[in-house]
């Protein structure tokens, strides 16, 4: 009988030790997952001057019971079926499954002291990226083999001469691994030590929550984190927590036999928004503030999934999250997560649903109560504002009216002065003497003009995508956000006062007022159009005041009069009629930019070049040929 047997160069430890993972903290959280699946209930981190140890109380590794022959299967799988997924305790599901999570402190030393102790029985050897001949690792003397914190079981991972560091700040080391390593509690604590320095990591739910301003719970296991967010505005607070029951998908997929079942994915967890982001970019820079990371058996598979699921708003700075989906880790079906852990299978149906998910419903939902949060904080500065430009407009209309009445009555006096007979020019000039005169009380006017809104971005909800990019090009051509008017924005300023009618508010101050400014109007028109009656409202108020305007038309709707369609209007093209991807030909992309300019330059903002004008929108949406 032939054999045939598979022999593993042992330089795949060079290949993929350095290369498999690209951050410290992510091979931390890789040991301290292994401490995890040891029942650890402590692991040390000490930052040494020529190492880093990572030590753990967990139950070691016995030579004798065939312990450290398992370990040193590389690419082992360690769960086939339901009975492999639990911890020797049966307390905890096993994080690990694809036996390369070893190699983790390779990616930052070359040569690596594993040491373990199992009821007192104590093993130590080097794995190394360059193993001797015949792939043996050197074996480390039992008198050599000495913990910081542990006796009689627990392990050490210790990296020797590592080629990174961690962060200066041990509360910086902190925050990072609360933000890939949220498992911390009374029964499993992280000890980050740096000579006399330590940091204790055993309350993450309190270290995270008081800084967030909103939140929204998936299921019953995180409902009580809404009590840890700060009561900042007690009486809005229905407005800005909610806990929510988790989110069930249904599926229907093929196990790893390729036998077809139905299942249910179950979204759990938490998504919030930072009251604040002051203060923490300047110490904080191996991970970003905002993000959304994806937990599956408690362990991270992916960091951020915000920039796939997010439109680029201006909000989402303020979007943390972290959202469990344990059957991304159910052992019957196929493995979905890339070997380093830092993202999964972008085609796998389970990742697609939960990215379709928290894009349509969990992120819009969040982003409104941060709207909601902002405007309350805003709220007492806006009223001031407007209570003063309400005071102005009053101040405005009596001095009109004195103005008429006194300057009528000189412009009378001066005519019964020169007598009867009088000249067309003589008359003319008495009225102008008695407006000169009484002109002063006028100088309201400009200060009016100068605190209104000059344009408004006239649209539905549904095609917000596009009036964010006409909004984004705007503020790109220097004109101020607060200087705009867009009841959807996501910049609050923009956006018309809390409590005020859009219809109530535009009447009050651009048809009513006594000043002549007039607002300019951006329409976003398209198939939306035609069953808003919003939209409608303002294409009707647009044409009785006069107002100027310009059109940014998806296609296939066609603009109708009232508007001016007789002007050229901006074309751009959707996947479908009311919803769907957005892109321009390269021809409707510099109409687009031509219209943008027309506006600045008949408001007086410094616009832009036209090369630099249709290079940033090409950021902003696909510019391809038809």
């Amino acid at each position: 009988m032939k054999e045939y047997q598979l022999n593993v160069d042992p330089r795949i430890l060079e290949l993929l030790g350095p290369n498999l993972y690209t951050n410290i903290y992510y091979v931390l959280a890789e040991l301290i997952a292994n401490a995890y699946d040891a029942d650890a209930k402590n692991v040390y981190i000490i930052a040494n001057k020529d190492d880093i140890r990572v030590e753990d109380d967990g139950h070691g590794m016995s030579y004798e019971k065939g312990d450290i022959a398992n370990y040193l299967n590389v690419a082992g799988v360690s769960r086939t079926k339901e009975a492999d997924s639990f911890s020797k305790s049966g307390a905890r599901r096993k994080m690990g499954r694809k036996g390369v999570g070893k190699l983790a402190a390779l990616s930052v030393s070359e040569n690596v002291d594993i040491l373990t102790v199992a009821d007192g029985e104590k093993s130590g050897f080097v794995l190394s990226r360059h193993p001797d001949e015949g792939s043996k690792l050197r074996a480390i003397a039992d008198s050599e083999i000495t913990f910081d914190f542990i006796e009689n079981y627990g392990s050490a991972i210790v990296m020797r001469n590592p080629q990174y560091r961690l962060h200066k700040t041990l509360s910086a080391v902190k925050r990072n691994l609360l933000k890939i390593f949220p498992l911390i509690n009374a029964d499993f604590r992280i000890h980050v030590i740096r000579g006399a320095e330590i940091e204790i990591i055993e309350d993450f739910d309190r270290n995270v929550m008081a800084e967030l301003g909103t939140l929204i719970t998936l299921g019953d296991e995180y409902s009580s984190l809404i009590d840890l967010v700060l009561d900042i505005y007690p009486q809005k607070r229905a407005d800005l927590v909610a806990a929510r029951e988790e989110k069930t998908i249904p599926l229907v997929m093929q196990d790893s036999e390729g036998v077809e079942h139905e299942y249910t994915l179950k979204v759990t967890g938490w998504i919030g928004t930072y009251k604040t982001t002051r203060g923490r970019k300047a110490e904080i820079s191996d991970f970003p503030d905002n993000f959304i990371s994806i937990f599956a058996n408690k362990k991270m598979g992916e960091f951020n999934i915000l920039p796939v699921v997010g439109q680029n708003k201006l909000n989402e700075v303020y979007v943390v999250g972290q959202l469990n989906v344990d059957l991304f880790e159910l052992t019957e079906l196929p493995d979905m997560a890339l070997s380093n852990r830092q993202g999964y299978k972008s085609d796998d149906p389970r990742y697609v649903a939960v990215l379709d998910y928290v894009r349509k419903e969990l992120l819009a939902e969040i982003l409104r109560k941060r709207e909601i949060f902002t405007d309350i904080g805003k709220a007492k500065k806006k009223q001031q504002k407007q209570d003063e430009q309400k005071d102005n407009e009053e101040r405005l209309r009596r001095n009109v009216d004195t103005f008429r009445k006194k300057a009528s009555e000189e412009a009378a006096n001066n005519l019964l002065d020169l007598g009867s007979g009088l000249s067309r020019e003589a008359i003319e000039g008495a009225i102008k003497k008695s407006i000169n005169d009484n002109s002063p009380d006028l100088g309201l006017k400009s200060l009016i003009d100068s605190q209104k809104k000059k344009l408004l971005i006239s649209q539905t909800y549904p095609d917000k995508p596009f009036a964010d990019i006409i909004y984004q090009m705007l503020l790109y051509n220097n004109v101020p956000a607060e200087d705009i008017l867009y009841t959807n924005c996501d910049d609050e300023i923009c956006r018309v006062p809390e409590g005020r009618g859009v219809y109530s508010y535009l009447r009050e101050f651009f048809v009513e007022s006594y000043s002549s400014q007039k607002i300019f109007v951006l329409f976003v028109t398209s198939e939306n159009t035609k069953v808003s009656w919003g939209a409608i409202t303002e294409v009707g108020a647009s044409w009785i005041t006069q107002v100027d305007h310009k059109i940014f038309n998806v296609h296939p709707f066609r603009p109708e009069h009232p508007l001016n369609d007789e002007m050229q209007w901006q074309s751009t093209n959707r996947e479908e009629p009311t919803k769907g991807e957005l892109w321009m030909i390269p021809l409707n992309a510099d109409v687009f930019c031509q219209k943008i300019e027309a506006v600045c330059d008949a408001l007086g903002y410094k616009k832009n070049t036209r090369a630099d004008n249709k290079a940033y929108l090409g950021t902003l949406v696909p510019i391809r040929s038809a």
